[in-house]
Order: C-alpha cells, then sequence, then structure tokens
C-alpha cells in the first residue's frame, strides 16, 4: 500500500485545471518520487518604490481572494500505477456535487447517465465520495445521508447534500473518488519523509 503525501504548505488558488501526479508542476527540480504531491507557488518580487514606516503601516496587506482548493483522488490509477489525482480550486458555499461537475471530475462513475441518478436529490446515493481530509469544512450529514450511508463508513458523504464552507473559507478537502469502486488503496501523510524534501 502506498502513501500519498499532500503538504498544504503555502496553498494558493493557482491551480490548473489538469495536473498529474507524475509531473504537477512541470519542473526538474522537483522529485521524481509516484508518491509525492505539493502545493506550492514561487512569486517573483520587484522592488518598485520605497516608503516610510507609517506609509507601510497604512497600507492594506494584499491578500488573495478566499478559495477552497481541492484534490481530487480517482479510483483508477495511472498507467505507471501511481493514484491519478485532479487539482481545483473553488469558492465555498457550494454543494461538492456542483464543484466536482463543473470541474469535469468524475463523481457518478457507472451511473452518469441521468436516467440512473437523481441528478442532486439525494434519493438514488450515487454521489458517495470519501473525505480524506478537511471533513471539517464540510457541512454536517443531513438525514437523507444518515439514511443511505448508514452502512458505510463515516468519512463517506453524498456529494449532493454536502455544502462546502461558506463564501470566506479557506482550507483543504482531499476527496476520494467513487470509493466503492476504488481499485487500489494508499493512506493520507501530510508531511514528505525528509529524503523526499526538496527546497523550492
Amino acid at each position: 500500500m502506498g502513501t500519498l503525501f499532500i503538504s498544504s504548505h503555502n496553498l494558493t488558488s493557482s491551480f490548473t485545471k489538469s495536473h498529474n501526479l507524475n509531473n504537477p508542476f512541470k519542473s526538474s527540480s522537483l522529485p521524481k518520487g509516484p508518491n509525492y504531491l505539493t502545493f506550492c507557488r514561487i512569486k517573483k518580487i520587484r522592488a518598485v518604490e520605497t516608503v516610510n514606516d507609517a506609509a507601510s503601516e497604512a497600507a492594506p496587506a494584499e491578500q488573495d481572494e478566499p478559495a477552497v482548493n481541492f484534490a481530487f483522488v480517482s479510483s483508477v490509477l495511472l498507467p505507471d500505477g501511481t493514484p491519478d489525482v485532479h487539482y481545483r480550486t473553488a469558492c465555498g458555499g457550494q454543494k461538492l456535487r456542483d464543484i466536482m461537475l463543473d470541474n469535469d471530475i468524475e463523481l457518478y462513475g457507472p451511473y452518469a447517465r441521468p436516467l440512473l441518478n437523481c441528478g442532486g436529490g439525494g434519493t438514488c446515493g450515487t454521489c458517495i465520495v470519501e473525505v480524506v481530509e478537511g471533513s471539517e469544512l464540510l457541512s454536517p450529514r443531513t438525514e437523507k445521508e444518515k439514511e443511505k450511508l448508514k452502512k458505510n463508513p463515516r468519512n463517506w458523504r453524498l456529494a449532493c447534500q454536502t455544502t462546502v464552507g461558506k463564501p470566506d473559507s479557506r482550507g483543504l478537502v482531499v476527496i476520494q473518488q467513487l470509493p466503492e469502486w476504488k481499485a487500489h488503496e494508499w493512506t493520507y501523510g501530510k508531511e514528505p519523509p525528509e529524503d523526499q524534501i526538496v527546497d523550492i
């Protein structure tokens, strides 16, 4: 069983639409190991003017817009045997189902055709996901979820019933897609082993 490492250091909202595990940043300076993932941003700083201390205290600090970062882990491995991970960023306050469908993330698997799922009503139970990290950003289980998922692990949710944070929320949510169809096992590690750490 492999370990999937995702570091939440310097999370940003600048993820691209399609990264995979083998080469998430297209940089030769990053580790080549198949089980290490990280989110980071490198900024270039250029001095354009100097200000005195009083002016600098009065200037408001520039901040990124609030956003929630996602790592969606596919139920199917890549051809080289590593997990297929897709990164997305979305504003909080939305249903997880809408975030996944709007960002072309597979949700229904074999039940994707309209007549095979309820379209977000919470009655069919086909939009199941496993919450690996970030459950504190999600709304509590609804009564429909409690009924449909009573025989499943506590970290399984119905995406159509799950709201992700609020409009001003920030954080990281790691989601295992189609957990009932998962063809591999992996564990989640917040920090990579020391021998895989690379200064960027």
